[in-house]
């Protein structure tokens, strides 16, 4: 069974910068697509910020500029750099992995950091 457990969320002035990380239970980095999502209160999870199976990259046009995915595949850890954090951006963020083998697709989500950017 796959975990995934994000940390580094919390309150942040506009403004301002976080670093989330999400760490996987053993190494299921290599080839998937990874990536963050958000959610916030009243609205649906949308994409923020992932890899796709092929190591590409792709933000959601409101982080494009400020926001950064990048991975570590030998700490089996994934990160998102946040930098001028707006009021917009608070949210829950979801570290998400995914990826078919054999016929069966899996999809997995972590528990989820709690960003709330205000004054």
């Amino acid at each position: 069974q796959v975990q995934l457990v994000e940390s580094g969320g919390g309150l942040v002035q506009p403004g301002g910068s976080l670093r989330l990380s999400c760490a996987a239970s053993g190494s299921i980095f290599s080839g998937r697509a990874m990536g963050w999502y958000r959610q916030a209160p009243g609205k649906q999870r949308e994409l923020v910020a992932a890899y796709t199976s092929g190591g590409s990259t792709n933000y959601a046009d409101s982080v494009k500029g400020r926001f950064t995915i990048s991975k570590d595949n030998a700490k089996n850890t994934m990160y998102l750099q946040m930098n001028s954090l707006k009021p917009e951006d608070t949210a829950a963020y979801y570290c998400n992995i995914k990826w078919y083998m054999l016929g069966n697709y899996y999809d997995y989500w972590g528990q989820g950091t709690q960003v709330t950017v205000s004054s």
